[in-house]
């Protein structure tokens, strides 16, 4: 069990009035949907990460912009525990291309959908859409884990 929580960055980027989702699960093995990000390394910053982590998912290179969201969600079985800061960020260049292959194997699938299509898709965190059709910043008290 980790001591402390595991700190991540994660995109909100919109394209033509839609929301650019991952689903992180490798082989995916689970429907569950969420901004591209993920865990940061010690030493780079909190944008120079996700900007990394956005090109590892996506094969797309942005430019991160304010912060707009913090979620935090944890497993009580395990310990885990996730700190999530979310920036609102816009592609400077690149396509989704279904050839992409993210290079740790986690990402299996990425899109860009409608507010409408995600009212009919599992994601987290639940305030996402609120987040990325909205303003101002946002904050997810803690939620549990949902895989």
């Amino acid at each position: 069990m980790s001591l402390s929580p595991r700190l991540a960055a994660r995109a909100v980027i919109l394209m033509d009035n839609r929301l650019l989702l991952v689903n992180a699960w490798p082989g995916g093995v689970s429907d569950l949907w969420c901004a591209p990000g993920g865990g940061v390394e010690r030493g780079a910053s909190l944008p120079d990460n996700l900007a990394r982590e956005v090109h590892e998912e996506t094969g797309l290179t942005v430019a991160v912009g304010p912060p707009c969201l913090v979620n935090e969600y944890h497993d009580p079985a395990s310990g885990f525990h996730q700190v999530e800061v979310f920036f609102r960020a816009r592609i400077t260049a690149g396509v989704l291309d279904p050839l992409w292959r993210d290079p740790e194997g986690v990402v299996s699938e990425r899109r860009f959908v409608t507010r409408e299509e995600m009212a009919r898709l599992r994601f987290k965190p639940d305030s996402l859409p609120h987040v990325a059709w909205g303003r101002g910043l946002g904050y997810d008290p803690l939620e549990l884990l949902a895989r």
